[in-house]
């Protein structure tokens, strides 16, 4: 990896760093949206509505299409794969806190027993 490139959950984590994009995610998971739709749903203009999704769809959050005889519509999803990474990562990370807490757990029984 380069030292210009960011890690990969670097650039989940800043996805999703805003909350229109993590409530966007939310309603998301509620099944695909048309972009119109997802903006009404968050209060959002859609200029607004679609940076964010450019920045979703960038990270690779979300996925579009074109519904069939529709070109000016874009439908979003969320990109299933790419979020069972980011669950990959949370469980490591989640595995790594607990060894830790259960070491001073440890520690602190050990020094409180003598």
């Amino acid at each position: 990896m380069s030292a210009r490139r960011k890690p990969d959950v670097d650039v989940l984590f800043a996805a999703l760093a805003d909350p229109a994009r993590r409530r966007a995610v939310e309603i998301l998971g509620q099944g695909p949206q048309r972009a119109g739709d997802l903006a009404g749903r968050l209060g959002l203009a859609p200029p607004a509505m679609s940076r964010h999704l450019k920045e979703l769809k960038a990270a690779g959050l979300v996925v579009d299409h074109h519904p069939e005889g529709d070109a000016r519509v874009r439908v979003y999803a969320l990109n299933s794969p790419r979020l069972a990474e980011l669950k990959q990562w949370l469980t490591r990370a989640e595995e790594g806190w607990t060894q830790q807490l259960g070491a001073f757990a440890a520690h602190v029984r050990k020094r409180t027993s003598r």
